[in-house]
């Protein structure tokens, strides 16, 4: 099997996988509970992303200038717009640019 067939079949079992609970679920209301608990799911993303992207395997703190600067972002984007599309997006932006100037 060659790795563009292993990432086809890889990006349609995800799509597939999803696509069931869109498709089973699209006539039916979701409890109160459950609608509550998903509120929580972007900032815990949003955590881990923040807390993968700081640290080594070892468990190192590795923090610089684009890293800093994206977080920054982030933050300031967050307060104002409590928005978690504009965050992410701000907060990539901007280390992604400084990561480019200083590499």
């Amino acid at each position: 099997m060659t790795q563009f067939v292993a990432i086809v079949l890889a990006g349609l079992g995800t799509y597939l996988s999803r696509a069931v609970f869109i498709i089973a679920l699209a006539d039916r209301r979701f409890p109160p509970l459950a609608l509550r608990a998903l509120e929580y799911v972007a900032p815990a993303v949003m955590g881990a992303l923040i807390v993968s992207m700081l640290t080594s395997a070892e468990g190192e703190v590795l923090i610089a200038a684009p890293e800093l600067a994206g977080l920054s972002a982030a933050a300031l984007v967050a307060w104002r717009t409590r928005n978690h599309i504009f965050t992410l997006l701000a907060g990539m932006t901007v280390f992604w640019s400084i990561a480019a100037v200083v590499s």
